[in-house]
């Protein structure tokens, strides 16, 4: 996907002695472990959080052109099969749901895996205060509709 290009050493914090140097790719905008066992002995606090953003605003001519390819999971080299991001999404789907009608305060009627009924009163959410229009949300999960398609 990045076709080798350049990494750059970048901290996960600013505060010495917290965690060793990663690699960060400005094309993929990703975080990598180095492979060099010599790396885990540099601090990332060397170079800071900051360090990929303060050369790519000194030097701009340097910002690559970010890739169009999407990553594809693979195990053992083949491909991960669509039914199975669909039932992914399905299950945050229906988490998602459960979670709108507790703050509603109606019976979800959902099995949990155990077989048992969910039960309402675990893990309540602290909004309990806030006004919910039902409407409204069924309006704003029509907008959304296209999003099965992007994540497939």
């Amino acid at each position: 996907m990045c076709r080798a290009h350049p990494l750059l050493p970048m901290g996960q914090s600013d505060n010495a002695n917290v965690k060793a140097v990663k690699l960060y790719c400005a094309r993929c905008e990703d975080l990598y472990n180095p492979k060099s066992s010599r790396h885990s002995a540099i601090d990332g606090a060397y170079f800071g959080t900051s360090f990929h953003n303060i050369i790519f605003q000194v030097y701009p001519a340097l910002i690559p052109v970010k890739s169009t390819e999407r990553y594809i999971p693979r195990i053992y080299g083949f491909k991960v099969h669509a039914t199975a991001a669909l039932s992914r999404w399905q299950h945050l789907e229906r988490d998602d749901m459960i979670r709108r009608l507790r703050k509603l305060s109606i019976e979800s009627g959902f099995k949990e895996e155990d077989g048992n009924v969910a039960d309402d009163s675990e893990g309540e959410d602290d909004d309990e205060g806030e006004d919910i229009d039902p409407d409204a949300m069924e309006n704003e999960k029509m907008m959304e509709g296209g999003e099965l398609n992007n994540q497939i």
